[in-house]
């Protein structure tokens, strides 16, 4: 469940750099707005078009190692993900498929 918690917060931060598109995200939780950006096709909701995710790439992975993951575990419960097309398992998932263990607080 920790894991799931860590994943849900990752996929937030993924979503911020999406609402803000086409401006310059500032970093979050030590991740740059592309490393942002190269995780969000990875934890998108599936549609019609597109039903399933693709795997995180390795900039994704990259910049998913060097995060803060205790600052990504904050953003765990929040309600935007859905509304800004982040899958919540999705976004739980991320740290498992990079190899990574979150923190054990999370």
């Amino acid at each position: 469940m920790m894991g799931r918690n860590f994943k849900l917060v990752f996929v937030l931060v993924v979503a911020m750099a999406v609402l803000l598109e086409g401006s310059r995200v500032l970093g979050l939780c030590n991740m740059s707005d592309e490393g942002l950006a190269s995780c969000k096709p990875a934890v998108a909701k599936a549609t019609p078009e597109k039903p399933n995710p693709d795997k995180p790439t390795p900039e994704c992975c990259e910049a998913l190692k060097g995060a803060d993951l205790k600052c990504l575990c904050g953003y765990k419960n929040s309600f935007l993900l859905p509304s800004l097309g982040i899958d919540p398992a999705l976004a739980m998932a991320l740290p498992a498929k990079c190899n990574l263990t979150p923190p054990a607080d999370c």
